[in-house]
């Protein structure tokens, strides 16, 4: 087996390499509440769009 064949091979069903962002495909600084999975970046970019309002 090949080092190409051998990356990435592990099956990922839980943990943080199995969730990633469903904008961005990034895997760090997920917002996982209300099943957004979402990172924090695009979080703060499409809050207002999915209905989240800051109150001050």
């Amino acid at each position: 087996m090949a080092h190409a064949n051998v990356w990435n091979s592990h099956p990922r069903g839980y943990g943080k390499g199995s969730r990633q962002c469903r904008v961005c495909a990034h895997r760090a600084g997920l917002v996982r509440k209300y099943n957004l999975n979402i990172c924090r970046q695009c979080f703060r970019e499409y809050a207002n769009d999915i209905g989240f309002h800051k109150y001050r």
